[in-house]
């Protein structure tokens, strides 16, 4: 058997391709950014051509940086920003209109009505999701009423709906030259289009969007040895490969985290943070604003669920003060011009860009930055950014334990901002837990590629997996009760200063 397994890591602002071997640790990898396409307030936008030239460059350049040739892999995996809506043509691979992002909030009007009407009820009790711009729904239904011809091309057969995952696969399988057109069950269950219990599309969901049922992919479950086909023999792999796993980048970290057993979370810090909580095999109704979803599902066996807290704008920010605000030239410098200060001198800063997810909700919130003094500095705002992504995430904790009754005693972290050593040491401190970061703290992609492995005897199950996760370094949490008490307070307050922003139709 080949030694090593890949995934392709499909995300909001870049692509990569990792390799790893038995023991789950990183072989090789490449990561190229993509364009941010922003046409007006609230519009978020990704070139679908772009992004399937940078997997076509990611997976080559990998390969080449780890000495490999594709017979090395013995499977692929794909996992991926989820939400994100490409509406394409099928018979030349043309996309009809620039990706719809998660983040885009141009489909306000469409989720306000759904709740007006009632169908909002519907959609929560079937999809376990609000009604929001975040999923995938109202953005194919935003092309179809928007975009000249595609209400027409659909209905001929001749327009074709994926979140991103379902757009590298189709193409890696040979796009308009037989392409398969599958997804898995964790990015069908962001559409609100999928009824969570019998995991199949929904007639009464797709009325509500006005979605004809053709335009969508074929759902199988998340790690599957022929679902999803084979690679074909021209770039970028020119060899047959298995693509045998593919999970939307939420649910791959929880399962390359081992989050296996009802009860064990995870928070993914990315452009967004990402909270999820294995619920087990049953599905658990969140009456706090979190999100019913699918955790995975492996072959033939039942699916696992899971209670999730989506957060709109955490690494984001932090490229807000690179890009727009320019106070930092990258990432990293933030954590330095962050301890140039000893606390966020009385600023709080609430980054809703694109309104608040969880567990707010809500659509018309703006991002704030309040509490200034005359003396705060670009150290105070660094600093407040990293906090607000601590504090998002404590939103998620307290609404999470609510509605499971589950107290966490460490919290598991994984992602680009768990670089940030203070940013993790506030996260702990605001949370009054530890924080544990794991050796391979990219975990999105290894999630991918563990469900790979497993469909193809790669790895033998979760049990071996296990055996893999290693803690790299851990935070305790320093400050008092009451320090923690009056840090949350303000936050709050600065929450409230948010809303009732933008005009929701």
């Amino acid at each position: 058997m080949a030694d090593f397994v890949g995934a392709v890591d499909q995300g909001t602002t870049s692509t990569r391709f990792m390799i790893f071997d038995h023991a789950g640790n990183e072989v090789a990898k490449h990561q190229l950014e993509h364009a941010q396409i922003l046409p007006q307030s609230g519009w978020v936008e990704h070139d679908p051509v772009e992004i399937w030239e940078r997997t076509n460059s990611v997976i080559q350049n990998a390969l080449r940086h780890g000495n490999l040739s594709p017979a090395d892999l013995a499977a692929i995996g794909i996992t991926n920003q989820r939400e994100t809506t490409v509406v394409w043509d099928p018979r030349n691979g043309r996309p009809y209109y620039n990706a719809i992002v998660w983040q885009d909030t141009r489909t306000d009007s469409i989720a306000a009505a759904l709740d007006r009407s009632g169908q909002g009820d519907v959609i929560r009790r079937k999809a376990g999701l609000p009604p929001a711009t975040y999923f995938s729904g109202g953005k194919i239904q935003w092309i179809l009423e928007n975009v000249d011809g595609v209400r027409e091309a659909a209905e001929q057969g001749h327009a074709i709906f994926g979140n991103t995952d379902c757009w590298v696969l189709w193409n890696l399988t040979g796009g308009p030259d037989g392409g398969i057109h599958a997804t898995d069950v964790t990015n069908a269950s962001r559409t609100m289009l999928m009824d969570l219990e019998s995991l199949d599309w929904d007639d009464e969901l797709l009325g509500f969007f006005g979605i004809p049922r053709a335009m969508l992919p074929t759902i199988h479950s998340s790690s599957h040895p022929t679902a999803f086909g084979v690679t074909r023999t021209s770039r970028p792999l020119r060899a047959a490969i298995p693509i045998a796993g593919v999970l939307g980048d939420q649910q791959a970290a929880t399962v390359g985290q081992v989050c296996y057993a009802p009860g064990e979370a995870k928070n993914t810090y990315g452009t967004g943070n990402f909270l999820v909580l294995n619920t087990g095999t049953e599905l658990v109704r969140s009456q706090h604003g979190l999100l019913t979803t699918v955790a995975y599902r492996f072959g033939d066996e039942p699916a696992v669920y899971a209670l999730e807290g989506s957060i709109a704008v955490t690494g984001s920010a932090v490229q807000w003060l690179r890009d727009q605000m320019k106070i930092i030239t990258d990432a990293a410098e933030s954590e330095r011009l962050a301890r140039t200060v000893e606390d966020n001198g009385g600023m709080y800063f609430v980054p809703a860009f694109s309104g608040l997810f969880a567990p707010y909700w809500r659509s018309d919130a703006r991002g704030a930055i309040v509490g200034l003094a005359r003396y705060n500095d670009s150290g105070h705002l660094a600093r407040a950014t990293l906090e607000a992504i601590c504090y998002q995430s404590r939103d998620v904790v307290e609404a999470m334990e609510q509605d499971s009754g589950v107290h966490l005693d460490v919290l598991k972290v994984d992602g680009g901002v768990t670089a940030n050593d203070l940013c993790m040491q506030i996260q702990a401190d605001v949370l009054g837990v530890p924080v544990s970061r794991p050796v391979v703290a990219e975990t999105t992609a290894l999630g991918a590629a563990y469900a790979a492995g497993l469909a193809t005897g790669f790895w033998r199950d979760t049990d071996e997996l296990r055996t893999h996760w290693q803690e790299s370094k851990r935070w305790e949490p320093q400050w008092s009760e009451e320090k923690r008490a009056e840090g949350y307070e303000g936050w709050k307050k600065a929450v409230a200063r948010t809303l009732d922003w933008a005009t929701v139709e």
